[in-house]
């Protein structure tokens, strides 16, 4: 049965309202990139809300690729090409440059950058972004750290994107009991500009974007038993997608958008279904007298990977859509689970256990090799960034919930603590059209 509710939403809470997640990097690759982000010039205008400058410097280094040189270490702030001497950044040891200036005309910027290559002095990359309000400033930023990082590593930068994640917030009355709230959180990939999209007294869990990043999946237990909602972030309106006894949880997107997994035991055993969301039709995947668990889908849509104790402890299988046939994927340690397939189909992440510590570990699926990238306890919920080398999950340090990321490669990692209450549950957006 399908429930279109309505919902009133808090779009736009101001910053002293929402707690903002912050950074705190923790470790680097060896040997970073030493880059220059020179502050960029304002013509026709006042100073900026935003230091988009800055904002790429952070970026930057956040991808732990890079090595930002201090502001208060330049030798000079060029901002036009006859501007740039390359001695002076070749005495700091940088080998790229970033250079640039924003316009204001009638209220839209208009920012030039450019991008040099010090060592060998010449330009690597130079372009405009027309137009943008001076709400879209930190945009601006993202999308010239996104051209920046890929013209220098190959790889498709990630900064523009997202994350949502659910925030819990533990209200202590005078009697003394303890109330928690929920909320489901969405804001920029680095934490910045935090957005309440639900708040609720009942656990919110599994929030998944749709492929086009339009819309969210998760599961709420507003109606006194789980059930599984879609939202469309651009309206706010909500639809109950299900609505059965007993389990309805852990919902997953099909690559095209045309279809859910989901895990329901509406015929008495928890088992993998899909939800073709147009119909409404359901399809049983799984026939089995183990538990059937947490459904993600293979790269190329023809496959679902999902937990299941079917051999005996946790591990992680796939069941193939065309004929039903199940393999088991994992076979290293006692428990794997909660698998997620990066885009290209190569990498299988999952919450690993090891010496009684739950980790987040990569598995490659063509050799089968699994290594571990966390070094933190109690580990879960990774979710992969689009561009494939870092990603988020949710662990334990100080007592309290926070999120992480890490590289794929296990170099590089930073914390996304919050300001006020525990996080939890994350989920990397895909990039945006």
């Amino acid at each position: 049965m399908r429930q279109c509710l309505a919902l009133v939403v808090l779009w736009a809470l101001c910053l002293g309202a929402q707690a903002q997640l912050t950074i705190e990097i923790t470790r680097g690759v060896d040997n970073p990139t030493r880059i220059a982000v020179a502050p960029l010039e304002i013509v026709g205008g006042p100073g900026l809300p935003e230091d988009i400058s800055r904002i790429i410097e952070d970026n930057l280094r956040r991808s732990g690729q890079f090595a930002p040189i201090a502001r208060e270490d330049m030798l000079s702030f060029p901002h036009r090409e006859q501007d740039v001497h390359f001695r002076d950044w070749r005495v700091l040891d940088a080998e790229y440059l970033i250079v640039g200036r924003v316009e204001n005309v009638s209220g839209l910027y208009q920012v030039h950058y450019d991008l040099y290559d010090v060592l060998n002095q010449r330009k690597i990359l130079s372009k405009q972004i027309v137009e943008g309000s001076e709400r879209q400033l930190r945009d601006i930023a993202h999308a010239i750290s996104d051209r920046v990082y890929e013209s220098l590593t190959g790889i498709p930068g990630a900064f523009s994107t997202e994350v949502i994640y659910v925030e819990v917030l533990r209200n202590r009355t005078q009697g003394g009991e303890v109330n928690d709230t929920f909320r489901l959180m969405r804001a920029d990939a680095d934490g910045a500009r935090p957005t309440m999209l639900l708040e609720s007294d009942q656990p919110i869990l599994s929030p998944v974007w749709s492929p086009d990043g339009r819309r969210v999946a998760y599961v709420s237990f507003e109606t006194t038993r789980p059930a599984i909602f879609v939202q469309n972030l651009a309206t706010g309106e909500r639809e109950q997608l299900t609505d059965f006894q007993g389990l309805n949880g852990a919902p997953a997107w099909s690559p095209d958008g045309k279809k859910l997994a989901l895990t329901l035991s509406k015929d008495g055993n928890p088992e993998i279904y899909t939800l073709d969301i147009d119909s409404g039709n359901f399809t049983r995947m799984t026939q089995h007298f183990a538990i059937d668990t947490e459904p993600s889908w293979t790269a190329d849509g023809k496959g679902i990977i999902f937990t299941s104790n079917r051999g005996g402890k946790p591990q992680i299988y796939q069941v193939t859509l065309a004929n039903g046939r199940v393999e088991r994927l994992t076979f290293e340690g006692d428990y794997n689970a909660r698998g997620r397939i990066s885009q290209d189909g190569r990498t299988m992440v999952m919450v690993h256990q090891r010496n009684d510590v739950f980790h987040i570990a990569a598995q490659d699926l063509e050799t089968g090799t699994l290594r571990i990238l966390t070094e933190t306890y109690l580990d879960e919920s990774p979710s992969i960034a689009p561009n494939g080398a870092m990603l988020i999950y949710a662990t334990r340090r100080n007592d309290k919930g926070v999120l992480a990321v890490v590289s794929l490669d296990a170099g590089t990692r930073y914390f996304l603590p919050s300001e006020q209450g525990d996080v939890r549950e994350p989920a990397w957006s895909p990039y945006f059209d």
